[in-house]
């Protein structure tokens, strides 16, 4: 087994930043060929149009990038001395739940 990182938010914030930058490649690659194709996708009984596709990377996309920000409002917490500390009974946060989610704001009984 190996050791957890020495930083678990920068280890998220990695994860998020690789994640957020293949998906917004992703995306411009979809709307290049949406705009290079000249087919009616949305009659294509092959399968998933053009549209669906771009909206569900972008939904994908919104959520890294909301994931980036949820760690850098940890971050904040972490300055401000209340990292690890449930934001709404103000019990810690047990330290397996901040393993699993390094960003989180509430313990498991408050989430």
């Amino acid at each position: 087994m190996s050791d957890p990182p020495a930083d678990p938010l920068a280890a998220a914030e990695d994860e998020a930043r690789a994640r957020v930058a293949a998906l917004t490649a992703q995306l411009a690659g979809i709307v290049e060929t949406a705009s290079a194709s000249s087919g009616d996708d949305e009659h294509d009984p092959e399968g998933q149009t053009i549209a669906f596709d771009r909206a569900q990377v972008a939904a994908l996309l919104a959520a890294a990038r909301h994931e980036l920000a949820e760690i850098e409002a940890a971050r904040g917490r972490v300055a401000a001395g209340t990292y690890g500390v449930c934001a709404r009974c103000g019990r810690p946060i047990a330290p397996e739940r901040l393993e699993a989610r390094p960003a989180a704001r509430t313990c498991v009984t408050c989430a």
